[in-house]
């Protein structure tokens, strides 16, 4: 049976940026999050800081996902979101199944086009351009889903697909075809467009938008550069549209978690309110 938006259960998620810290801070940080009662702990797929210090500390995002998966034991990891840049897409499937069997069956497989410049510079990939770092993710999406089912051993599970981006066009198209959840960091009118654009994409492919999970970020010490509205101001108004994962970023060195808490408490009373 399809889960659908309103009887899917409210989720909050934390991107653990991997920038500015030691990695017992880092280990420290994903203990915490996982004690609190996070449901989804991120790590991001770059080389080098986006805040503060360009050349300050950073560590690589899939070694950081196995050693999480070693290290917690409820919470669900993913990165939001590997760059399919970076690896040939067999070889990050096979990656993929073997975190997913080091977590026993927690790892998301959150993946995008890529879009920071000087990771593509320093490490020597081909940058190219947004359509065609899109036409690369879509042609390596069959080519991950193709070796998941030649491995030895498979997956634990069909592992979740988390698809990162807005583009109308190419993006949504690759949402609509592959992913298992979208995630944005938009809110208002524009999701609600893009929402719309997303069912006739599902449409054109016969799928059931109801399959894919929408998950926005709501803020934090990251990319938007605030902390998130209080959970009924913002979180409301998204649940509405049909967002239920809810994710906050935090770097280094602390990691701090403060803004995650009203969140989860948020959660708790919606969930238990969809149940009753």
């Amino acid at each position: 049976m399809t889960s659908t938006p309103a009887s899917r259960p409210v989720r909050i998620g934390v991107q653990l940026q991997p920038q500015h810290a030691t990695y017992p801070q880092l280990r420290d940080a994903v203990r915490r999050a996982e004690d609190l009662g996070v449901d989804i702990v991120y790590t991001w797929d770059h080389f080098y800081p986006l805040y503060g210090d360009p050349d300050g500390a950073h560590f690589e995002c899939w070694t950081t996902l196995a050693a999480w998966a070693e290290q917690t034991s409820r919470v669900q990891i993913a990165a939001l979101v590997t760059c399919n840049s970076y690896r040939n897409p067999d070889l990050l499937a096979d990656m993929a199944r073997t975190v997913d069997h080091i977590s026993d069956g927690r790892l998301i497989l959150g993946i995008g086009s890529g879009w920071f410049e000087r990771d593509y510079v320093e490490y020597g990939y081909d940058f190219g351009t947004a359509g065609s770092r899109l036409d690369d993710l879509a042609a390596a999406m069959p080519r991950i889903k193709a070796r998941w089912e030649r491995l030895n051993p498979p997956p634990t599970r069909p592992i979740p697909v988390l698809v990162g981006g807005g583009g109308e066009r190419k993006t949504l198209r690759i949402v609509a075809e592959h992913a298992d959840v979208w995630h944005t960091f938009t809110g208002g009118e524009e999701l609600a467009h893009k929402l719309e654009v997303l069912r006739r994409h599902c449409s054109d492919v016969g799928r059931d938008p109801a399959e894919i999970e929408v998950s926005v970020g709501v803020g934090g010490r990251g990319r938007e550069g605030r902390q998130p509205e209080a959970p009924e101001v913002e979180g409301g108004p998204l649940l509405e549209l049909g967002a239920t994962t809810f994710t906050m970023g935090t770097g280094g060195p602390d990691h701090d978690l403060a803004m995650v808490e009203p969140w989860l408490r948020w959660r708790d009373e919606v969930n238990a309110g969809r149940s009753s």
